[in-house]
């Protein structure tokens, strides 16, 4: 089948001034158009950012298009990229999975169909018999942590658009992450790629959430809850979470706590997972443990003074994935905010937005920057789609 190239996206106009917006929808709605300057058809990927933060570039996407049913531009908008991104992205792939497996059970020329039937029968699972499984490989590279961002961010435009064809691609780069091998640390996690050398948290924290996710989609739910049931009471006692009540970024080689960096999006990505394992079984026990490291993470990452949301490399130290990192905080947080509401989660995401268009705005062109509190310093896809997330999180509240 061949691509339907979307419309030129730069021709759209939804309310891009440089002038200050007035509600917390307009300016997000001017978000999306600047960052939709950076997109490109011939790619499927953002440009001046990576190809796992492109996958964040989409999931923003399909979080303000579900907030903002009433624009036509928006929801074109999104269903025009998500429509290029899965015919035309996989090219973009910087190392696709048949080149880096390593004692892998096909060979990198082999077929696809080959592919799946040795991974299949290697699986500690049965991989799905209808195609998704293949589909999904397109997006697998061997960072299991990019793969995981890209099983969320099809899931985003399956929730928009409820076109089965992003949900296979979801289940099936599941299953390949399933299918790896398990984390000496407890046999239940899987490693940060494939080298199997780190139990990262970010790695696990995916892999849970798209198992959570998955069990509110897909046809095997039950399969689906079981094994998000069982990633959470593996990662809640692996060493991961320390004493505070925040996420450390993984565990040593004997399965304790590494004590290393605390990034936003390690206190993030599990609150959305705990939010869809609660909307499977409706245990509010998972949003307890979501509401210990949530205001865990209020308190060490948010500036006492003004609320807002810092990484502990702003403001001139993030790199190319560090500039990603808050804004999947916030987004997440804004998930958690949504089913169970609390004033110290609302106060932190009005800030962050408020402070972003304010302090982190560029008014010549109205890109936004890495650091929230301002001033604006560097900016590129990945900055302005992170404080994007605020934006739309605010519009939410």
């Amino acid at each position: 089948m061949k691509p339907i190239v979307p419309v030129l996206l730069s021709s759209l106009s939804l309310l891009t001034t440089t002038c200050a917006q007035s509600t917390p929808l307009s300016r997000a709605e001017t978000a999306l158009d600047v960052l939709q300057s950076w997109y490109n058809t011939s790619t499927g990927i953002w440009d001046t950012c990576g190809w796992w933060n492109g996958a964040n570039c989409m999931t923003v996407l399909a979080d303000l298009a579900l907030i903002d049913d009433s624009s036509d531009s928006v929801q074109e908008t999104a269903r025009e990229v998500f429509n290029n991104t899965y015919h035309i992205g996989p090219k973009s792939n910087p190392l696709p999975f048949g080149k880096l497996e390593p004692n892998s059970p096909a060979s990198p020329s082999a077929t696809a169909s080959s592919r799946v039937a040795s991974l299949t029968a290697a699986a500690a699972t049965p991989m799905p018999t209808d195609g998704s499984y293949e589909v999904g490989w397109k997006w697998i590279d061997g960072s299991y942590d990019d793969d995981g961002w890209w099983a969320l961010a099809w899931i985003a435009a399956y929730d928009l658009t409820k076109e089965r064809k992003y949900l296979d691609v979801a289940i099936g780069i599941y299953e390949h992450l399933n299918s790896t091998k398990k984390a000496s640390c407890g046999n239940t996690g899987i490693y940060s790629d494939i080298t199997n050398v780190y139990v990262n948290a970010v790695t696990n924290e995916l892999f849970l959430s798209v198992a959570a996710h998955l069990a509110n989609r897909a046809p095997n739910k039950e399969k689906y809850r079981q094994d998000a049931e069982n990633l959470w009471n593996w990662f809640s006692t692996a060493g991961f979470i320390n004493d505070k009540g925040t996420i450390n970024d993984g565990l040593t080689n004997d399965c304790k706590n590494n004590g290393q960096t605390e990034w936003t999006y390690n206190q993030g990505i599990v609150l959305g997972a705990l939010v869809e394992l609660h909307t499977a079984n409706k245990n509010k026990a998972y949003l307890a443990s979501a509401s210990h490291i949530a205001k865990a993470a209020i308190k060490t990452f948010t500036n006492s003074t003004s609320n807002v949301v810092e990484e502990s490399c702003d403001p001139d130290s993030c790199d190319a994935n560090s500039t990603q990192f808050k804004g999947i905080f916030i987004r997440n947080l804004a998930t958690l905010n949504a089913v169970a509401p609390e004033e110290t989660y609302e106060k932190v995401i009005k800030a962050s937005a408020e402070s972003i268009w304010k302090h982190d705005r560029d008014l010549e062109n109205d890109q936004l920057g890495e650091a929230w509190t301002g001033p604006v310093n560097l900016v590129d896809a990945s900055t302005h789609s992170s404080a994007m997330d605020a934006l739309v999180a605010a519009v939410g509240l």
